[in-house]
This record gives structure tokens, C-alpha cells and sequence, in this order.
């Protein structure tokens, strides 16, 4: 009797194990959990913690709450212009509704393939109102803000909170991208013949100014020197005629102190000739003609230079 009540105890004891395991269960902090009773969810458990539930038909539908990220294949966009491009995006997103989750989507795999679908329309809907050159090389951060923005609307009605919208890649189809560099490289080579010419020309002004200058003063040049070749050879004139008369007046004073020595030897001679002293008359007569010669002499020096003084 005794061994029956224990058995019928540990029975007990088991099946209420068994129901409280079966009541029971747990929500991780890295999780929502969906409580799902026939079919039907009723009941959405954000908070982590030992949660209950009914036994045999309730079951438990768990959903991660962590930033998760998605990685879409890169697909062809076609730009304002025309031009198409393969662009290669990437999101971060995460659970915002699990009960919307649930009843669209109901797993990853399919969160994955609405991501997709909206991250790749939007990413073609917004390109193709930009050209070509302003994807490349315009606002990149405004087009990146306007995807994510637009995708994150979209995808509210699947419980989806869209974080962030990034472009990895965005590069021409191989063909185009041979075409398109070809037209960069003449439009290159036509800019550096522009600025070739440009440069020519403006070398050509430089060195005309140059030459005008050069010629402007050498003729300036010329002209002083012909001035100081003029006013040299005027002071030059000036100074010769000036020693010329220099000369004339020292010859003329040279010669009255040899004229005067010489009729001071001539009357000392006929002095002495009348006093019976000299015995040569030819040698005083030859001293008075010396003495009428020099006289004619300084007379025509006087004549051809009238300012002349003697001393």
C-alpha cells in the first residue's frame, strides 16, 4: 500500500513537472517571442524574462530583436540620362513589430526577400531621378538618406525597421564602361588643346609686350646717348677753343720776353757801339729786323684775337 502511494506520488510529481516544462518558457533578451494558440497570436512578449502559457495549444514563435544586416545582389539601374549602372547595396535592419512580422512574413528568409523587393526599387526609383555624374560625383549622402528614408516606409508594414541604406558599388556594364571612357579621354585631350592654344595666345601677347618694350627702351636708350654724345662733343669744342686762345695768348707773352731781352741787348750793343765799344754794326742792324718782324707779329695776333691781353 505504501509503495503504491509512492509511486502515485512520483506519477503526480512527474506530470506536474511535465505541465509546468509544458507552461513555462523563456524569453531570451536577444528575442521576441509570439504566443500562437490555434493558429492565431495572442499574445507578443518583448520584455526577456520566464513567460506562461497554455500547455498543448499554445505554441511559442521566436524573433530576433538584434540589428541584422542584409546583403542584396547587385542588380541594373538605369540613370535620368539613360545610362545604366550595376549597383551593388546593403542594409542593416531589425524587428520593430514581431506580431506584423509574424503575420507577413513569419520568418527571416522571407524578411529577406521583402528587403530585396524594396531596398532594389527604391534604390532604382531614386537613381533614376539623378544623372550620371551626379551619382558619381554629386551629393552621394543626400541620395543615400533618400533611399533609406523611403525604404524604411515601405517597410513598416512588414514590422521592419530599415536602419540604414549603403551603396557599396555603383559601376557601368563592362561594354559601356569601354564607351564611356573613351568619351572622358577625348573630352580630356579636348580641354588640353584648349588650354594649349589659350597658353600659346597668351605667350604670344607676352613676348609682343616684351618686344615693344625692348624696342621702347633702346630708342629711349639712344636718345640719351645721343644727347651726352652732343653735349660732350659741344664741352669738348668749348674746352679746345678755350685752350686754343690759352695758347695764343702764352705764345704771344712768350715771345714779348724774348723781344724785350732782345731789344734790351740791342740798345745795350748800340750803347756801346757809339761809345766806340763794338766793332760788328751788322749784328745791331740784324736785331732791329728782328725787333720790326716781331712787332708785325704781334700786331696780327691782336687783330685775330681782340680779347687778348699782354702782360
Amino acid at each position: 500500500m505504501r509503495s503504491f502511494s509512492t509511486n502515485l506520488l512520483l506519477i503526480a510529481g512527474a506530470v506536474a513537472v511535465g505541465i509546468v516544462y509544458l507552461s513555462t518558457f523563456i524569453v531570451d533578451r536577444t528575442q521576441y517571442a509570439v504566443e500562437i494558440r490555434l493558429g492565431d497570436p495572442v499574445s507578443v512578449h518583448m520584455e526577456p524574462g520566464l513567460k506562461f502559457k497554455m500547455p498543448f495549444l499554445t505554441k511559442v514563435f521566436y524573433v530576433d530583436n538584434r540589428l541584422l544586416s542584409y546583403d542584396a545582389d547587385p542588380g541594373s539601374v538605369f540613370t535620368e540620362d539613360k545610362k545604366e549602372m550595376i549597383v551593388d547595396a546593403y542594409s542593416k535592419w531589425k524587428v520593430s513589430d514581431p506580431l506584423k512580422f509574424y503575420e507577413t512574413v513569419r520568418s527571416l528568409m522571407g524578411a529577406q526577400s521583402r528587403l530585396d523587393d524594396i531596398i532594389y526599387s527604391q534604390t532604382r526609383e531614386v537613381l533614376g531621378k539623378h544623372t550620371l555624374v551626379e551619382i558619381v560625383s554629386g551629393n552621394r549622402i543626400d541620395i543615400r538618406d533618400t533611399i533609406t528614408s523611403n525604404s524604411k516606409k515601405a517597410a513598416e508594414s512588414f514590422g521592419i525597421e530599415i536602419v540604414d541604406v549603403r551603396i557599396k558599388r555603383a559601376d557601368l556594364p563592362e561594354a559601356n564602361s569601354l564607351a564611356v571612357y573613351g568619351r572622358m579621354e577625348a573630352e580630356r585631350r579636348r580641354q588640353a588643346k584648349l588650354y594649349r592654344s589659350e597658353g600659346e595666345e597668351r605667350s604670344l601677347e607676352i613676348r609682343s609686350a616684351a618686344d615693344r618694350d625692348r624696342i621702347k627702351i633702346l630708342a629711349e636708350a639712344n636718345k640719351i646717348a645721343e644727347e651726352l654724345k652732343g653735349t660732350a662733343d659741344a664741352s669738348a669744342l668749348r674746352h679746345r677753343d678755350a685752350g686754343d686762345k690759352h695758347y695764343v695768348e702764352v705764345h704771344l707773352l712768350f715771345d714779348d720776353d724774348i723781344m724785350l731781352q732782345a731789344a734790351h741787348r740791342t740798345a745795350t750793343e748800340i750803347e756801346l757801339a757809339v761809345q766806340g765799344s763794338v766793332s760788328h754794326p751788322v749784328l745791331i742792324t740784324t736785331h732791329l729786323e728782328c725787333l720790326g718782324d716781331h712787332d708785325e707779329l704781334h700786331q696780327h695776333g691782336e687783330a685775330s684775337d681782340p680779347n687778348s691781353k699782354r702782360a
